[in-house]
C-alpha cells in the first residue's frame, strides 16, 4: 500500500473576509474531490483571510500513480482556480511496511 500526500498553499488576493475564503476553498475542495476521487481538507490558515493550506491525500498500489494523481491536481488548482494562486506545494509518498 501506498500513500500519497500533498499539501498546497494558496493565496486568494481578491479575497476581502473569512466569509469569501469559506466560499473559494469549499467549492474548490468539492471540485477536486468529485474529480480526482482524493480526500482534500483545509489544513492551516484558518484566521487568514487571503491565504489557505490545504492537504490532499490518496491511497494507491504503486508510488508512480500515487505521485501522479496528486500532480493532477496540483495542476488542476493552478489552471482552473484562477481566484487562487498557488503559492507552493509539496508531495511526499509514504510506503507501508511490508510492501
Amino acid at each position: 500500500m501506498t500513500v500519497g500526500l500533498c499539501r498546497v498553499q494558496l493565496h486568494l488576493p481578491e479575497n476581502q473576509s473569512l466569509k469569501g475564503k469559506r466560499q473559494v476553498i469549499k467549492s474548490l475542495i468539492t471540485r477536486i474531490h468529485n474529480r480526482f476521487n482524493v480526500s482534500v481538507a483545509e489544513i492551516d490558515e484558518h484566521d487568514r483571510w487571503q491565504m489557505a493550506a490545504l492537504g490532499i491525500s490518496c491511497v494507491s498500489t504503486s508510488s508512480q500513480h500515487a505521485h501522479q494523481s496528486l500532480s493532477n491536481v496540483v495542476g488542476f488548482i493552478r489552471r482552473e482556480r484562477l481566484d487562487a494562486e498557488l503559492v507552493d506545494y509539496e508531495i511526499e509518498i509514504i510506503q507501508a511496511l511490508g510492501d
